[in-house]
């Protein structure tokens, strides 16, 4: 086999491979040797089919395979002879197919970029700061409000007073289609909060300005995908009793409220609840740290970068920016975004430090875990209640898009990695100082 350089220019590489005839056939033959034994044809015993006669039938299929493994083999001897690492698979095509015939030589031009050589960064030298806020006495009792909030009571409102949005009306209903009472449009004391979206469309808002003790007739179509199918699409009309009219209020702040959220008592909901805040503190503290340890790394190195990254990585960015500047259109029909000047900065800086936490990451054997990958998938499969199962299935199943979870594991691995290895100064500062910092992330 001969492998020959065609093109060296910068991180662009080709080269010509020539597999010979004979390293071809040798290798069919080793494939029909293999499968012989178990070869059956008619007017011959199992395994005794002779050599020329297989190879007349099953050669020329044989051949292709013989091909392809040729190839392959070659190029993984070349990447392991020079070292290179292809940025994307290489492009390779067959120069002489079209005239190709039995017993002439396979001649393969194979083109690629490589990537890099990634500089050593010394990583102990890099200085960093994080921010600590402690939840203050504040933060707890304005939390604690906002559950009380959510933990909402109801009182009954003045005799005669009209139902608002947001008020909860207790109702009896009686729903019929066609004069005719149907399976499951029927309760008694039902607690309603108008504007809830509890019951399909139309329903909630024909009982606004009802008061208690009236009788409101409430007339709906039933949505095309309703889940119950002899209901889909068809017109009812719901007999409602309008027993009580009841205004939200917000919880009592005490022992009961916080049982309902899972605490022994107050004191524990308040512990609870600080121990949250500073978690959150911590989470937006190492995004503001992670962002200025990725502005060091990127003033520490520099090398060149694949082309096809950067215009790939480029073609994204303007892509996504273009849709979070035109929500409005949801497909992917509207043509190619040119990429700016700014575009192909981000790019850059995304691929340098792509590049270069996949090459520290790489040298000190971190690893995303199988326990960690799987922990990731459940969490996002918690987004689709009732789905879990089928989005797990689909992520196993998509290489691409165990990639797209597995990547960000990854590079926070590397982060905490090069943390641990950082000089880093602790500095306390006040919540609004944090988010302030957080904000300036998005800023940039």
């Amino acid at each position: 086999m001969q492998v020959t350089e065609t093109l060296n220019e910068g991180l662009k590489r080709g080269y010509k491979i020539v597999v010979p005839a004979t390293d071809l056939d040798t290798k069919v033959n080793e494939k029909l040797e293999e499968a012989r034994p178990e070869v059956e044809l008619k007017g011959f015993r199992k395994g005794k089919v002779p050599m020329a006669l297989l190879k007349k039938q099953f050669g020329p299929r044989l051949m292709g395979e013989a091909m392809q493994e040729a190839v392959d083999g070659a190029m993984a001897e070349h990447f392991e002879a020079t070292g290179d690492r292809p940025a994307l698979q290489p492009n390779v095509t067959m120069t002489n197919q079209e005239d190709w015939k039995e017993g002439d030589d396979v001649e393969v031009e194979m083109t690629y970029e490589a990537l890099p050589e990634i500089p050593d960064v010394d990583l102990k030298g890099i200085k960093l700061e994080k921010l600590v806020v402690k939840a203050a006495e504040a933060d707890v009792d304005e939390a604690l409000a906002n559950l009380a909030e959510t933990a909402q009571d109801f009182d009954d409102r003045r005799k005669g007073s009209k139902a608002k949005d947001g008020d909860q009306v207790v109702i009896d209903f009686l729903g019929k289609i066609d004069g005719e009472a149907f399976d499951g449009g029927a309760a008694d004391d039902f607690p309603l909060v108008l504007g809830s979206g509890s019951f399909i469309p139309g329903f909630e808002e024909q009982l606004v300005g009802a008061k208690a003790d009236e009788e409101v007739e409430v007339k709906v179509s039933f949505p095309e995908d309703y889940q119950a199918e002899n209901l889909a699409g068809k017109e009812a009309v719901f007999e409602c009793t309008v027993k009580a009219v009841k205004a939200p209020k917000a919880a009592e702040i005490n022992d009961e409220l916080a049982t309902k959220f899972g605490a022994e008592d107050l004191g524990a909901l308040k512990t609870q609840i600080g121990e949250r805040l500073e978690a959150e503190y911590n989470g937006a503290a190492r995004a503001v740290m992670k962002r200025a340890l990725l502005d060091e790394l990127d003033k520490a190195v520099s090398f060149d970068l694949p082309p096809s990254l950067l215009d790939a990585e480029a073609k994204q960015i303007a892509h996504q920016l273009w849709h979070e500047e035109n929500p409005e259109v949801e497909g992917h029909d509207h043509g190619e975004v040119e990429p700016t000047e700014e575009h192909n900065s981000l790019a850059a800086r995304r691929v340098r430090l792509g590049l270069l936490l996949a090459e520290l990451g790489q040298k000190n054997e971190i690893e995303v875990s199988d326990a960690e990958f799987t922990q990731a998938i459940m969490n996002q499969a918690r987004q689709y209640p009732g789905q879990e199962r089928q989005f797990f299935e689909f992520v196993q199943q998509n290489p691409q898009m165990r990639q797209q979870i597995q990547a960000p594991l990854f590079e926070d691995k590397v982060v905490d990695y090069v943390f641990e290895l950082a000089e880093v100064a602790e500095k306390e500062v006040s919540k609004d100082d944090l988010q302030k910092a957080v904000e300036a992330l998005d800023d940039e």
